[in-house]
């Protein structure tokens, strides 16, 4: 028997458990891994709340929990290339990646993507990238940000901005960045000019010394795209990732879905190197999952929150 995070019905942090389950294994081309850490995500609660949410996504309940993981292989089948027992690796699993086996088809199938994790790059770190790390890069490939762009990024302190701020400052851009008052000194440390989100946003920014917004990423609903519209911005330079409607019909909506293909890869090179880092605000037991999940709810999470195993 193995470990799975698991519910049976739609509901809040309450619904889960940490239950035991058959051990799966490797079919002819597929891999089993050996979860170390998952990162948490936003989707992950909303899926497990909320059941029109989770029906876009093919999910049914009794459902596993989580996306992104880290770990090691430790099975592989016979007709699998480019992966072996012992390698490091991390990746997306839909629903089912907060437990200690995740098996995955090789090359990527529909249910999941895997990824070697280069040297340097710690497990809890890998576990935060494939959906944060993709929803960044596709929101800002959307706006076609430059160097000399000054960027207003919604949400900047959040797990998606994080990785938006540090990119759009390795684009050469100018990054002014939303959050809560409590978050600004965390902000200025990643390289961005924090302003308070909140009504009257647009005003806050004008009277920000030379801000003259060029382009804009709204990472929680439409209040930064509103924003952005009213200081100017053409809507074909603004982006939204979690949006049920965008505020003009110009405004690209976008998501993890999107990305490039190298989008992953993009990241990870950039941490390997030291151009980027990865903020853990908080790191849980697989034991204490409701509690991981409860916070992540709160959305006033500086940088990702990690589950161990």
């Amino acid at each position: 028997m193995s470990r799975a995070v698991r519910y049976e019905t739609f509901g809040g942090p309450e619904v889960l458990q940490l239950q035991e389950v058959p051990e799966p294994h490797a079919g002819p081309a597929q891999v089993r891994v050996r979860v170390t850490a998952a990162g948490l995500n936003p989707m992950d609660w909303g899926i497990a709340a909320r059941p029109e949410l989770a029906a876009r996504f093919g999910i049914t309940t009794p459902a596993g929990f989580g996306f992104d993981f880290a770990g090691v292989v430790d099975e592989a089948g016979d007709a699998v290339t480019g992966f072996a027992v012992g390698d490091r690796v991390f990746g997306g699993a839909l629903g089912r990646a907060v437990a200690d086996f995740v098996v995955l088809d090789v090359p990527n199938g529909p249910a999941g993507a895997l990824w070697h994790t280069p040297e340097g790059v710690s497990d809890e770190t890998a576990s935060t990238l494939s959906v944060a790390g993709a929803t960044a890069v596709a929101a800002l490939d959307a706006i076609g940000l430059r160097a000399g762009d000054t960027v207003l990024i919604g949400n900047a302190a959040g797990g998606v901005g994080v990785f938006a701020v540090q990119l759009a400052k390795l684009a050469g851009a100018t990054v002014i960045g939303t959050a809560s008052p409590g978050t600004f000194d965390f902000l200025r440390e990643l390289g961005a000019q924090p302003v308070a989100y909140g009504p009257g946003l647009a005003d806050r920014v004008r009277a920000l010394p030379g801000a003259e917004v060029t382009a804009a990423t709204d990472l929680f609903d439409v209040e930064t795209a509103e924003a952005a519209l009213e200081l100017g911005v053409a809507p074909e330079r603004i982006s939204t990732v979690a949006a049920r409607s965008t505020p003009h019909d110009g405004v690209r909506a976008t998501s993890a879905y999107d990305a490039p293909p190298d989008a992953v890869e993009r990241i990870t090179d950039a941490i390997a190197a030291g151009r980027l880092s990865v903020p853990i605000a908080a790191r849980f037991p697989v034991e204490q999952i409701r509690e991981a999940v409860a916070l992540q709810a709160e959305g006033h999470v500086h940088g990702k929150i990690v589950v161990t195993l």
